[in-house]
Formats: C-alpha cells, structure tokens, sequence
C-alpha cells in the first residue's frame, strides 16, 4: 500500500510509467502499463522481473525476434461473435497479420526451447491453429485486398466487368474520336461524372450528339455528356459492379461464419500480444537507464551497490554527464539512514532514488544498479516529500507534515518503507525538532525501515546513539566548496551554511552577527562536523587509491604467477624438445660415422677419399654445433679517473659516468640513479664504447623493442569482470603510449554482460574515438575494435 495518493508521482514513478508506454506498440500493451500496480508477493514480482531480464537479453544480443505488428484483435474477436455480423477486408487482414507476429514468436521460442523459460510461460499450451490463416489466405491477397477469384461467381462477375469495361471503353473511343473530327469537343479528355464516363462537349453542340447529360462546366460552355451507344452498356456494368458487391459480402460473412468457432483462440492470441507487448517495452526501457536485475529478498531489505535515480541518469545522459551512484544498505540491524548534509548536496536524491527503485522493482521493472546489489519486498511504502499544503483543507506545511506523521505512526510496521524529506520542518525549530525526533523513536520502535533526510542537530544526536538508527552524510570538499554527491554512512554531515554564505558573498559583518547569535556550542559543534567531513573525504579518497592499488598488486601478482606457471610450462616443453634433437643428432652421427667407416672400409683406406670423408663428416658435425655468444670486448683504459670520465663495474655490464671524486670514492649517475662506488671497483672506459651501452639501453631502444613485442589484439574471455577491466587499463595504457592507431579486444559473446562492461569502460578514455564490431563472419559483437586518437 501506498501513502499518501500522490507518493508515486512525488517519486517520480509516473514519469517511469509514462517512458515505458512509449515503447508500446499497441494500445494493448499502453493499457497493461498504464495498470501497473506495486506488488506484495514474491514469487509474482519475480516472474514479472525474470521475463523482462530475458526479453532484455534477447534484444541485446540481436536475436532474430520480428516483432513490429500489433492489432486490437479482442474488438474483432467480439464482433465475431454476434450472429449475421462479419469482418471486412481490412478487419481480417489485421487479424492475418496478428497472428503471422504470434506464431513468428511461437517458432521462435520452440527453436528456443528452455533458454528462455519465464517468457516461454507466457504463451503455454496455446495452439498454433494455421487454418484460420489458411482460411484468410484462400480470400485475400498479400495486401489484404479480396482475390478476384476468391470464389467462382467473384471469378464469373470479375471477367464480365473486365469484358463489359473494354466493350464500352472500345465504343467510346470510336464516338470521341468522330466528335473531335466534327469539332463538337471541348478542350480536355474523357472523363467520369457520377461514375459513368463522359465526353466533354461544347454547349452550342450537345444536340448534336445523342445521349444523357450529366453535368456541365462552371462557366457553362462545356457540358458533359453520356453517348445513347452506351448508356445501356454502362447500367450492365453498374448491375455487375452491384453483383459483384453482393458476392464480396456473401463471401466475407461465410469466412466470418468459418472463424467464429476459433474465436476463444483469437482471444487467447490477443492476451498472448499484450502481455509480449508489456513485457518488450519493460525491457527497452531497462536497456535506456542501464537496468540489471538484483537479487530478490524476501524479506524487507536492502543493499544498493552503485544505484542511479533513473530520471537523473537520462537526462544527464542527454547532457553527456555522468551520475554519482549511490551505495546504501538498510536491514533489521540498519533501519533507518538519517541523511545529513548541505543543501544542493544530493540529501533528496539520495532518498527518492531508494523510494523510486524500490516501486520500480515491486512493479516488475529492472532497476539500475549492479547485479550484486540485493531489495527486499516491502508490504507499504509510505513518503513525506514536498509542501503539501491546502487552502482548501485549511493545512498549512506544517499541519500537512503532522497529519502524515500521525498515519505512519498509526500504520506502520517492519514491512514499512519510510521516506521523509527535509523531517521536521514547517515550523519553530525550537519545537519541531524536539516533535521530529519523538517521531522517529515511535518510528525506530515500531521496527520500520527508512531513510530520512534532515538538518536538525538534535536529530542526528538520537540517531548517533539509538540502535537501529545511523547517520549519514553526503560529502562536501569544503576547499573548494562543491557537493560530491557521494553517500557516506557512519556520521553525520555539517549543513556548511556559514561556508556557503561566506563563497557566494555574503557580508562579513552579516556573518560575523550570525555566527554570534548562532551560540558558541552550536558554532563547535559545526565547526567539529565540518572537520570531521573533511577527515571523512580524506579517508574516503585514501580508501579508494588503497583499493586501486591493491587491485594492481592482486593483478600483478597473478601474472606474475600466470607467468611462472607459463615458464615452468615451456621450460619442460623446452627440455623435452632439447633432448629429443639432441637424441636425433645423435642417432644421425652415428649413421654418418657408420656410413664414414663402411665407405674407407670399402675403398680400402685410399688416402685421398678417406680426407673427403673426414671432411664430409666434419662439415656435418659443423652444422649442429652450437655457437657462444660473443660478448662486446670492452677496451679499458689504464690512466687516471677523472670527473666527466665513463668507467664500467668489475665483473658487471653497467656503466656510469663520474660526477665526482672523494679520496677513493667516485659519486657515479647509473642511468637515473646516483650511487657511490670505491674506485678499485670500477674500471675506465672510452667515451666511444661508453656512448654505444647508453645507446643500447636508451629510452629510443627501449621503444622499439617494446613495440617490437607488443600485440595489438587481447583476448579476455573468461576473465571476470574486474580483472578483465585491469586487464583493458593496462593494455590501453601501452597502446596510447606506443602510439598504436587501433587494437582489437576479444571478449565473446555469450550474455553481452562483459562486452557491455568493458565498452562502458572505454566510452571513459578521451583518446577513444569510436568502438566497432568485427565482421559477422570473423566474431561479430565477440570482438570489439577500437580506435584511438
């Protein structure tokens, strides 16, 4: 239940209900929106989330589903089914095409069958009856136009007209043409005056030609004229034309009369419509604010992870902003969250955003948070949002706040959600405080759920030490006194008014006075929130580069140990490999020292064949002789050291060049480092050889081994969703920096849950100029291209 009438329109759920008729297509399904209740039951409210979930993923996935015509079939299924009644040609072409989308959907889902189990429930044990097709196709044409030969009098009247209108046409030509040679013709051509066909004819000579005239000209110098010829052969045609009606509607009643009996079945077919037009539009509308499906509790609770309002995020959407998620949870334990802060600062989002989520999800529409995030069922929802005063009922603000007051406490319960805005005001402080947090405590005993917005000080003082209660604030970074919209729970938040009023500048002297009759307690413990607040930031930014960070180590450590794991892998491969050529080099110098000493044998130990041979078999053992790799000779130098000289450490491939000399210590740059190293420990080297090491490990070498090495194309598929995102940072990273135009990221298909996240990932890189699919043929919406600037 709901209070008070307009709750749903101060959450903004009608504006909701109004974004989802759009979608319709038929007035059908705007009729099942414009019913849509909030719902108590569990198992109800789950099946009406699960059937948009699937019908969601079916859109985005691209399935071959054709739904895009919808006709109001009941009204022709009623008219069915008085006796003497019947459908005309367009009538029955609607319900042609009505029930080709019914069992277009029908095949659909049986080539389907069990993927989609809750919309499958939709259409269960309806028949696919194709005779009434059958029956519509033997009477119209492709265009819902009657056939010509839809019976064989139709056919037998259709050929006489055909006949009759080539005879009179024939006759007519041959009359007009003599009128024109006797000059009678006025400028024109033949033409129809009350369906029959005319000769325009001057008004000097309609007595010169015999027939019936059926009208004349404005002017009245042209009159129209019927030839005596064939008048009696256009009233044949006129009887044809009267059969031929006579046996359209002859027909059309017997097909009516063939279609009654299926009538319960077109019904069944027009329920089976609404509801899948309901349903698709709950899903399109999902798909326009980012919509999951979160786990349903049964009991009245709630965990939001990354909420948006989602009138907010469409119309920030417009605008190309982004919206501030919300993270709330409220439990038996966590009842109500006493929002603080200062104004403009998001207290009322926040609050409407936990209302309007909540009639969302009890009406069977997806809501926009992340699939982790958990919402209970709540039997009543109950809210105190704007000024609800009336002249007409003698209320002023306050009385209207108390009157509400006084039903939430009569009526509520633990299934009860409570919202109030901006609690208590309307009145003296000095008392409605004190009447807000007496309020609250009947609130906090009755164990009802809540969130409630507030600036009084003695509200968020109860809360601070009442069970089931607990403060909240919305952060504020009071150095450059801007809102972050960013829900804190834990403490309460300071209302800034002196620093707000000091920023848009307000007189010194205005807020000197103010803060001297504001009291010196009042005056601490603001300035202690305010501090707290900005400790509270500080805390909050350190916690969120800590997870960052943390999340880098978590992933380095696991490619650390993908890489370990990948070496041990190869080095055994390698082995493996190694002594399997070296046991087939073996094997064949055997063959060759075999073959060597067969053939001196053979020869008889002949001087000049046995160096051959020699010589063959050295060059063979030549071939698989493995080579050392020869390191630079390095060239020292034997004269003194001296600032400014390059010298290399013993036994080491590192150089340095020498910053300065202290006694026996040299103070040497290593690259970027400074370290200081006893002379008898390095060695002189030439400027010369020095500058080819540099050369040789500068940034330029470093760069084109590192693009040498570098793959354009990553494949993340059964990654999870945060690791394949660290996996996309760091692998854009490099790209960027190493200047590639484009790179390809291989994610699959599967439920589109990890393509969608990592290109709402990359919408957030200002190098990224556009995404595109693969071919079809190669991967399709599986692999994202992506190109960068």
């Amino acid at each position: 239940m709901l209070y008070p009438d307009n709750c749903q329109e101060r959450l903004g759920f009608n504006e909701v209900r109004q974004m989802v008729h759009q979608h319709c297509l038929s007035t059908m399904g705007q009729a099942l929106v414009s019913k849509m209740q909030v719902m108590t039951k569990h198992d109800q409210i789950n099946k009406f989330l699960r059937q948009t979930h699937e019908f969601k993923s079916i859109l985005e996935n691209q399935e071959p589903l054709q739904i895009s015509t919808f006709f109001d079939i009941k009204v022709l299924a009623d008219k069915i089914k008085v006796e003497g009644t019947y459908l005309v040609e367009e009538e029955l072409f609607q319900i042609y095409a009505s029930l080709q989308t019914v069992f277009s959907v029908l095949r659909f889902f049986e080539e389907r069958a069990t993927v989609y189990p809750n919309l499958e429930a939709l259409f269960e044990h309806l028949p696919i009856e194709r005779n009434i097709l059958k029956k519509i196709e033997g009477v119209l044409d492709a265009k819902g136009k009657m056939k010509p030969n839809a019976s064989p009098e139709l056919q037998d009247i259709t050929a006489a007209i055909a006949k009759g209108e080539q005879e009179v046409r024939k006759k007519m030509d041959a009359i007009y043409k003599n009128a024109i040679a006797q000059n009678w013709v006025a400028d024109g051509s033949l033409t129809v005056r009350d369906g029959r066909m005319c000769i325009p004819v001057l008004a000097e000579n309609k007595r010169k030609l015999k027939g019936f005239i059926h009208d004349e000209s404005a002017s009245g110098q042209t009159v129209y004229l019927e030839p005596e010829e064939v008048f009696t052969l256009n009233n044949k045609l006129r009887d044809l034309e009267f059969d031929r009606r006579r046996e359209i509607v002859r027909i059309l009643i017997a097909l009516t009369t063939e279609l009654r009996p299926y009538t319960p079945l077109l019904l069944s077919y027009h329920g089976f419509l609404t509801k899948l037009d309901f349903v698709r539009a709950k899903a399109l509308f999902a798909i326009d604010i980012q919509a999951a499906m979160p786990v349903l509790l049964k009991e009245p609770k709630t965990r939001l992870v990354n909420a948006r309002h989602p009138l907010l995020l469409l119309s920030f959407a417009a605008e190309k902003k982004t919206v501030v998620p919300l993270n709330i949870h409220i439990n038996e334990n966590l009842r109500i969250v006493l929002v603080s802060g200062p104004n403009a600062g998001g207290k009322s989002v926040c609050m409407k955003t936990v209302g309007l989520l909540q009639l969302m999800l009890q009406s069977g529409l997806l809501v926009p948070v992340d699939e982790g995030s958990e919402m209970g069922i709540f039997d009543q929802v109950f809210a105190d949002i704007g000024d609800d005063q009336s002249i007409e009922s003698d209320l002023s603000t306050y009385s209207a706040h108390l009157t509400k007051m006084r039903y939430f406490v009569a009526h509520a319960s633990p299934k009860t959600l409570v919202l109030i805005d901006e609690f208590g005001t309307g009145t003296d402080p000095q008392f409605g405080g004190p009447m807000a947090e007496a309020v609250l405590e009947v609130l906090n005993s009755k164990k009802v759920r809540g969130v409630i917005t507030t600036h009084y000080s003695n509200l968020k003082l109860f809360a601070g030490h009442t069970d089931g209660l607990e403060n909240a604030s919305m952060l504020f970074d009071n150095s450059k006194m801007k809102p972050l919209y960013v829900l804190d729970i834990g403490k309460p938040g300071s209302s800034y008014a002196f620093e707000i009023a000091q920023n848009i500048g307000l007189q010194p002297e205005v807020l000197q006075l103010a803060r001297e009759k504001t009291g010196a307690s009042q005056n601490s413990i603001d300035s202690l929130l305010v501090n707290l607040e900005k400790e509270k930031r500080q805390v909050h930014e350190a916690k969120v580069a800590l997870a960052n960070q943390q999340n880098k180590a978590k992933n380095l450590v696991a490619e650390n140990e993908k890489l370990k794991q990948f070496l041990e892998e190869n080095k055994k491969v390698l082995i493996k490999e190694a002594k399997l050529e070296a046991q087939n080099i073996i094997k064949e110098a055997n063959k060759l020292v075999e073959n060597t000493i067969a053939e001196i044998k053979e020869k008889k130990a002949d001087k000049v064949v046995t160096q051959q041979l020699r010589q063959n078999l050295q060059k063979n053992l030549a071939k698989n002789e493995v080579k050392e790799e020869r390191k630079p000779v390095v060239s020292f130098d034997d004269s003194a050291i001296e600032v400014g000289d390059w010298v290399q450490l013993i036994n080491t491939e590192t150089n340095g060049q020498v910053l300065e000399i202290n006694r026996d210590n040299l103070v040497l740059a290593l690259g970027d480092l400074r370290s200081v190293v006893k002379r008898n420990k390095v060695q002189k080297i030439s400027n010369r050889q020095a500058k080819k090491a540099v050369q040789s490990n500068s940034y330029a070498g470093r760069m084109n081994e590192a693009i040498t090495n570098f793959k354009p194309e990553l494949d993340l598929r059964g990654m999870r969703g945060e690791m394949a995102l660290q996996e996309v940072e760091n692998y854009l990273d490099k790209a960027i920096m190493l200047g590639f135009p484009s790179i390809k990221l291989i994610h699959g298909k599967g439920d589109g849950i990890l393509r969608k996240l990592i290109r709402d990932y990359l919408k957030k890189y200002t190098e990224v100029t556009r995404l595109e699919d693969e071919h079809a043929d190669r991967g399709g919406d599986g692999i994202t291209y992506v190109y960068l600037s």
